[in-house]
């Protein structure tokens, strides 16, 4: 005990010097993971350990107990500095600002009324999902319990109050509801570019001032509401893909001011102890840059949730169609991408010299009846500002009455609109660029406008240039059903390899994303910019965003249908059964290029529920197994324990990433390798069918690459459902041609008659990241 309160009273000391006499006195929030067995017994609690030793208790922001432990603190670098000495602290990583990755879905996903997996998970009826996102409109009929039976009684949540949301807004169907301000509001105290709430357009509350919350928590839950439409586009019924599963809202992201890493890891805390089945985030870093696991809390967070038993949905970023542009990487996390479904809302330019070229839009106002407008392109006078509509960059004398060319990019898109529609112009042409490509999202525009492809935009521009008196006009088309080809893998998307681990494919699987309805808030019109006052109960958005609670929902079904399976066998079941062909019965295809997907656009495939319900074989995946995934990556103990919390205990033998137990095969051979190469991996399946079968290999080989199973069969009884096989791939490095992507695809299946199990195989030649 003294040699105890010897070196406490020399650490105190440390932490008074530095309080005196740092230098650097700018305040930050930082994160501190400390080893929980290392709290002396002398005090009570953690928290009096951490304000005792570490940081006085106005500088402590969040604690963190049951996915991480430690504490966030708003501290200088200095502080935070000596802190990271002391001998309990595994890791400190500042706080970081995140960014959101912005009714005929559920149908385009296989699910019926009263058959498949709606019926046989009662439509997720008890299953408990947290979305982490910037709140919910608690009025809306998408959270209406009309029919519900009682809460859960395993949830130990709280519908917390504040600014306009009272306990009373919490009923049978959104069972919980918490928001989480403080990293924003240190960031906001420490200056820099963050600002404090703004009480005239946030709400200090779970109540959404942003729309994103409610049309994502709506996405995945909501329950039927007929007559839905936005502005009379895609008119129905809208509904969740889990219309009786129960929402528990947790507000991490804030009006216009991002989603802050201390935030978000304090709702995983939180939403671990409430009781959630599922947690479903569209939150990315939006850097291009993906961090290590152990300074990621979105990875740090879920893989606390997931050895929980809780499954993880996030969404695969939007910076599509570049290579390597996928976020949220971690292998515990279910990473989504996002996929076109068969209704659109065509908007048909017509050029004064009669061609008719395809463009969308969800644009409401009073049509163009037909009447032809000049047309003018302002980024023929060079100026990039003028040709991407940017604020104050449009001479009304020359828009005023017109038709006015935008490129996209830089700014919104519907803000653009607001630009031309300022300086007088009639009607905007949104062209794509050639980053975009011909993929299309439909906005909520408040003037008329078509958004066209990069090859329409050309047309366009160049019938401009070519003109001496160009005109135009916008046919709008309302909505249409029916589309083919689809699903397309949407332009956005974020795209392979894992740019962390490539051993590892992501995205793991599409959902749908594009031109989605769903519920929104009150507090903004439908294109959520300030000087928008329409009022919409739906709105239609697009984005990974859109497509990771469709795949949380799913989870929701899944897990009330098979509720022992763990987070690990319900991916694997969504991803072994997904669908690689459209509606034409051909190979899915990219919007950004019009060729065929790779599982680097797609990773498994398109999200299937109806036979994602029977899968027959599941990878599963332990806590074990990812441990050995991360000693396997270099990741030393300490390291590691920054993760898993836990001390862990790594292999005397280093196994290759590869061999975690995954529904995808990615083999990487390094740049240097020629002649013959081969390797080696081990997959085991349990058996989730009939108890008695036999599942015998199909091989779809890469162009130029061998593979090869053993054994030629997996015999499952009562008493054996594991089995496992080995997967040798062997190249010849000189017949190697790898395609446009980097790589080269195919795919292996296991069938018994009635199931098929497929793992796509992606091989490529690229040395160890």
């Amino acid at each position: 005990m003294a040699s105890f309160l010897s070196i406490s009273m020399v650490f105190f000391f440390l932490i008074a010097q530095i309080k005196s006499e740092t230098t650097d006195h700018s305040v930050k929030t930082f994160i501190f993971r400390v080893d929980r067995f290392s709290k002396p017994s002398i005090f009570p609690s953690h928290y009096h350990w951490y304000t005792s030793e570490f940081a006085d208790p106005p500088q402590i922001l969040h604690l963190y107990d049951t996915v991480f432990h430690g504490f966030s603190a708003a501290l200088t670098s200095d502080q935070a500095a000596s802190l990271s000495h002391h001998p309990a602290v595994l890791h400190v990583f500042e706080d970081r600002r995140r960014h959101l990755h912005t009714t005929r879905s559920p149908q385009f996903l296989g699910l019926r009324n009263q058959r498949g997996l709606w019926s046989e998970s009662d439509y997720g009826s008890d299953v408990i999902v947290g979305v982490f996102d910037t709140g919910v409109w608690p009025e809306r009929r998408s959270f209406s319990d009309l029919n519900l039976g009682p809460v859960p009684k395993r949830w130990r949540g709280v519908c917390e109050t504040g600014d306009r949301f009272a306990a009373s807004n919490c009923n049978k169907k959104l069972i919980g509801a918490r928001f989480f301000i403080k990293g924003h509001e240190a960031a906001a105290n420490a200056g820099g570019p963050m600002t404090a709430i703004n009480g005239s357009v946030e709400f200090r509350s779970a109540r959404d001032a942003d729309g994103h919350g409610t049309h994502t928590a709506s996405t995945a839950t909501g329950r039927y509401a007929f007559e839905a439409s936005m502005s009379g586009y895609a008119s129905g019924i809208a509904k969740g893909v889990a219309p009786k599963a129960r929402l528990a809202a947790y507000k991490v992201c804030w009006k216009d001011s991002g989603c802050f890493d201390s935030d978000i890891l304090a709702a995983f805390d939180a939403a671990v102890k409430d009781g959630v089945d599922v947690i479903s985030i569209s939150i990315g870093g939006g850097d291009g840059v993906s961090s290590p696991y152990y300074l990621d809390p979105i990875a740090i967070g879920s893989y606390g949730a997931v050895s929980h038993g809780v499954f993880v949905s996030c969404s695969a970023g939007n910076d599509g169609p570049n290579g390597m542009s996928v976020t949220n990487l971690a292998p515990w996390l279910t990473t989504v991408g996002a996929g076109t479904i068969d209704r659109n809302f065509p908007a048909v330019v017509v050029l004064g010299d009669g061609r008719r070229l395809s463009g969308v839009s969800l644009y409401a106002g009073a049509p163009l009846k037909g009447k032809m407008y000049p047309v003018v392109y302002p980024g023929q006078s060079g100026m990039l500002s003028a040709s991407l509509c940017m604020e104050n960059s449009l001479d009304p004398r020359q828009v005023r009455g017109k038709i006015v060319i935008c490129d996209r990019g830089n700014n919104p898109r519907v803000a653009k609109g607001m630009v031309v529609k300022k300086a007088g112009g009639v009607g905007m042409i949104l062209a794509n660029g050639i980053t975009n490509g011909e993929g299309l999202v439909g906005d909520a525009h408040l003037l008329p406008t078509a958004a066209v492809g990069a090859d329409e935009g050309d047309a366009v521009k160049a019938y401009v240039s070519s003109t001496r008196y160009p005109s135009a006009t916008i046919d709008f088309q309302g909505t249409v059903i029916g589309i083919k080809p689809a699903p397309v893998v949407a332009s956005f998307s974020g795209r392979g390899p894992n740019g962390l681990n490539p051993e590892i494919l992501k995205p793991d699987l599409i959902a749908p994303g594009v031109n989605i309805l769903a519920a929104w808030t009150d507090a903004v019109g439908p294109t959520g910019l300030q000087t928008d006052n329409r009022k919409t109960e739906f709105n239609i958005l697009s984005g990974t965003s859109m497509a990771c609670p469709h795949v949380s929902g799913a989870a929701a079904l899944l897990k009330s249908a098979h509720p022992d399976w763990s987070p690990a066998a319900i991916r694997s079941a969504m991803m072994t059964t997904a669908g690689i062909t459209n509606n034409l019965n051909k190979t899915m295809t990219d919007e950004a290029t019009g060729k065929p997907s790779t599982p680097y656009d797609l990773g498994a495939g398109h999200l299937n529920l109806d036979r994602a319900m029977d899968p027959g074989l599941v990878y599963d995946i332990t806590g074990e197994d990812y441990v050995r995934f991360l000693c396997s990556v270099g990741y030393g103990p300490r390291v590691i324990q920054v993760i898993t919390r836990s001390p862990p205990k790594c292999p005397g033998k280093t196994t290759s990433p590869g061999n975690l137990n995954y529904p995808s095969i990615a083999v990487l051979f390094p740049t240097s390798a020629a002649g013959l190469s081969s390797k080696t991996f081990v997959r085991t399946v349990t058996n989730v069918g009939q108890p008695n079968a036999v599942y015998r290999p199909m091989i779809e080989a890469p162009r130029g690459v061998k593979v090869t199973v053993k054994p030629s069969k997996l015999v499952f009884t009562e008493a054996m459902k594991k089995r496992s096989y080995l997967v040798t791939v062997a190249v010849d490095r000189s017949n190697l041609v790898l395609g446009e992507s980097g790589g080269v695809f195919g795919s292996l299946y296991w069938s018994d008659g009635k199931h098929v199990v497929r793992s796509p195989i992606v091989v490529t030649q690229m040395d160890p990241l």
